[in-house]
């Protein structure tokens, strides 16, 4: 399995993303896999951070990638899909990953895979997947879209085929009998640049949207109210980390576990790396600002 995710990160899902992740090319650091990680982790050692090639997971990874190193750790990012991000950490060729959505992104991963990790709990709390329309939208709920279907030009402009909020917008298209409506498969980055076009000039646009993301920072959006609920109730993103780990790296295994912060800490960083910044260079900006919030992860 750990060459099975080594290549996958060759191959990552974008469910979000900008240019960095569009490649499918998995930032990392030196380090190895688990059997490296059980390096004297007062002293360091090597640790595997799996996460799924999205505008929040390079956020958060980065940041964490930074913590730890800054605490004496190399670090590896491997950039993968979703299931492989999940099964590298059941059968420990990663070590941990901060980017598990739950309980409905990742819902079928967690089933799968769930009694075979360690859940640390929310990093995050607050997500949520849905419907998205810029503020000057006069409209407020999916079941006004139909019947303003010319003014979207007939389309939702979504992500990549098989992202949980695209299997969401299949579900609610279907539920809201909106008939008038297509879905259309993109990119994180196609739909952002999509988003800008309309929003320049002032035109009807519906995509499909989750927070945290940058775009609520740049523009003034708003979602639609799902009074069907086929996006479901507000996610979390937790931390989850393989078996053993808090035995053989209890150092790591704490700074995993204490590692909490909020959607706009995140959007900070993801906006910066959107504008251009390296992802290293942002979460490092991002650390050497927040001192406070660092020192309750490391604890010491």
């Amino acid at each position: 399995m750990g060459m099975f995710l080594a290549a996958c990160s060759g191959a990552a899902e974008n469910g979000e993303g900008t240019g960095t992740e569009e490649n499918g090319t998995a930032e990392s650091s030196e380090g190895d896999a688990t059997d490296e990680g059980a390096a004297d982790d007062e002293a360091g050692g090597n640790i595997t951070l799996a996460y799924v090639n999205w505008d929040s997971e390079i956020a958060s990874h980065h940041v964490l990638q930074k913590v730890l190193e800054d605490e004496g750790f190399e670090v590896e990012l491997l950039a993968v899909d979703n299931a492989p991000m999940w099964q590298g950490v059941a059968d420990g060729s990663a070590d941990a990953t901060a980017a598990a959505w739950l309980p409905a992104t990742h819902a079928a991963q967690y089933d799968e895979f769930g009694d075979q990790v360690v859940d640390l709990g929310p990093n995050l709390e607050g997500a949520k997947i849905g419907m998205v329309v810029p503020t000057y939208v006069d409209i407020d709920s999916i079941e006004e879209v139909n019947d303003n279907a010319d003014k979207f030009n007939g389309q939702i402009i979504g992500i990549e085929p098989g992202a949980g909020v695209m299997l969401a917008t299949e579900d609610a298209i279907e539920a809201y009998g909106m008939s008038d409506m297509e879905l259309v498969s993109s990119s994180s980055a196609g739909m952002a640049a999509e988003l800008q076009k309309a929003y320049n000039n002032e035109e009807w646009i519906a995509v499909t949207g989750w927070t945290p993301h940058w775009k609520f920072s740049k523009f003034d959006l708003k979602y639609l109210e799902d009074p069907k609920g086929s996006y479901g109730e507000a996610e979390a993103i937790h931390t989850i980390v393989r078996e053993g780990l808090e035995e053989d790296m209890p150092r790591a295994y704490e700074i995993l576990d204490n590692f909490y912060w909020e959607p706009v800490d995140m959007e900070e960083v993801m906006l910066k790396i959107q504008e251009g910044m390296d992802p290293e260079d942002a979460a490092a900006e991002w650390v050497e600002a927040n001192p406070d919030k660092v020192q309750e992860w490391v604890g010491e």
